[in-house]
């Protein structure tokens, strides 16, 4: 099924819709990936639409603060993140979108360990520029 796709956490109470297919998926390596063990793809915010629940919508932020991970407040599901290193882009869990064939997407790693509070990393991973 060609995009666009609509997607939903476990319990239906947040649903979404990307409207382009994505390039490539992502398994980034840090460790709050690894253990919640998605599977992403990246859309521009144009791309990416809320159509229900952002009532139900839980907020997880660690290390810079920066990036915006949401889950379900009902059933827990990770279902999309605001990216740390493309702030203007989500990373949406395409285990949650509908009809979608992963294996139809190529894959690579994403280095998010080295994506630590250091000044090597705040060179490589800025995040949003202050105005």
């Amino acid at each position: 099924m060609p995009a666009p796709y609509e997607g939903s956490c476990h319990c239906g109470a947040v649903r979404f819709r990307v409207a382009v297919e994505p390039s490539e998926l992502t398994q980034c390596d840090c460790s709050l990936c690894v253990k919640k063990n998605a599977l992403m793809a990246a859309f521009h915010e144009r791309d990416f639409t809320l159509l229900a629940g952002e009532e139900a919508l839980s907020l997880y932020q660690w290390n810079t603060g920066v990036a915006r991970h949401h889950f379900c407040s009902r059933c827990g599901i990770y279902t999309f993140h605001r990216k740390r290193s493309a702030p203007d882009h989500y990373g949406v869990n395409v285990f949650c979108l509908e009809g979608f064939d992963v294996d139809a997407f190529p894959r690579r790693r994403a280095d998010g360990k080295d994506m630590t509070v250091t000044p090597e990393a705040s060179a490589r991973f800025p995040g949003p520029v202050a105005d």
